[in-house]
């Protein structure tokens, strides 16, 4: 594909931020800009730390990648900022960034529409932990609602533990639910465009996808071809696009699915701004479908260009 670098106009890599994701975002944003400088782009890199929306208006962008994950930069407050603004940005608007981040509210909107999502239910600190374990049964998730990378997720295997992990994950958020545990193979489908990539299956030795497992540990395998068969793979491609597509996410996305012992796919999140790390997984999957670090970047920007 053939562009003109000057038609991207003046872009800034928006990172860093304040949330919980803080250094996952540093690391994904150098990398971003990293391709935009390779590639000859007017790009200026920008931690929304030091001077808000305030200082990044005033660098006064064409277009701005957004590298920035967790709250304030993944939820809707920053996709907001930038339409008052009147500037492009990449990744979904105010309203998908918003309920993607929010776990809890993503999986009602999918079992409305009939998509498979393993049953969850909203804790507080007066809740029975028993009538919790009797529901959902044992093993079972715990995890904050609105937070991303596996902070603060517990898997619980007893009935004492519950509380527990009940107060880790409420010191990351006011708002933590419990999941049903489904026992099997993890997988997570990028999205790019109105496509999807293919599908990566995630192999942990501990057996829990964790912060660690994620970002820190190379013992992580990451299965390309993931094992499924075309029908299989297919099938979980369409259910993942359904899914996106029921937040009303765009441009460029991921979605994290189980796959049971009976063969059956559960959705568990939609992320609207994954990593860009050396050990993400969009970028893993684009490279299986031909697509370099760097082409991949310009493709998010040109879906971002697209839609403004």
């Amino acid at each position: 594909m053939t562009r003109q670098v000057q038609s991207y106009g003046h872009v800034v890599v928006i990172y860093g931020g304040h949330s919980a994701e803080r250094e996952v975002s540093l690391n994904s944003g150098a990398a971003v800009l990293a391709a935009c400088q390779r590639q000859g782009l007017e790009v200026t890199g920008y931690d929304l730390a030091e001077g808000g929306v305030a200082g990044l208006q005033a660098l006064n962008p064409d277009l701005v990648f957004i590298a920035l994950h967790g709250r304030g930069g993944e939820d809707g407050c920053l996709q907001g900022a930038l339409e008052l603004a009147g500037i492009p940005y990449t990744g979904s608007g105010v309203l998908a960034s918003a309920l993607g981040m929010d776990k809890l509210r993503t999986k009602a909107l999918w079992q409305t529409l009939g998509l498979p999502t393993p049953e969850s239910v909203l804790l507080s600190p007066e809740a029975d932990w028993n009538e919790v374990a009797d529901r959902l049964g044992l093993p079972l998730v715990v995890k904050p609602v609105h937070e991303g990378s596996t902070i603060g997720i517990s898997i619980v295997n007893s009935r004492d533990e519950l509380e527990t992990a009940y107060r880790e994950a409420a010191t990351f958020d006011t708002r933590v639910m419990a999941e049903r545990f489904v026992s099997g193979d993890e997988f997570t489908l990028s999205v790019l465009g109105d496509s999807a990539l293919p599908a990566i299956r995630v192999e942990v030795p501990s057996g829990f996808y964790d912060y660690e497992a994620k970002y820190l540990s190379n013992e992580t395998l990451y299965h390309l071809p993931c094992g499924l068969d075309a029908e299989q793979e297919t099938a979980l491609g369409e259910l993942c696009l359904a899914a996106f597509e029921a937040v009303g996410c765009q441009g460029w996305g991921r979605v994290d699915v189980m796959r049971d012992a009976e063969g059956r796919f559960w959705l568990l999140e939609a992320n609207t701004v994954p990593g860009m790390t050396d050990h993400s997984l969009v970028p893993q999957a684009a490279a299986h479908a031909g697509i370099d670090f760097d082409e991949l970047v310009l493709r998010i920007l040109d879906t971002a260009r697209e839609r403004g």
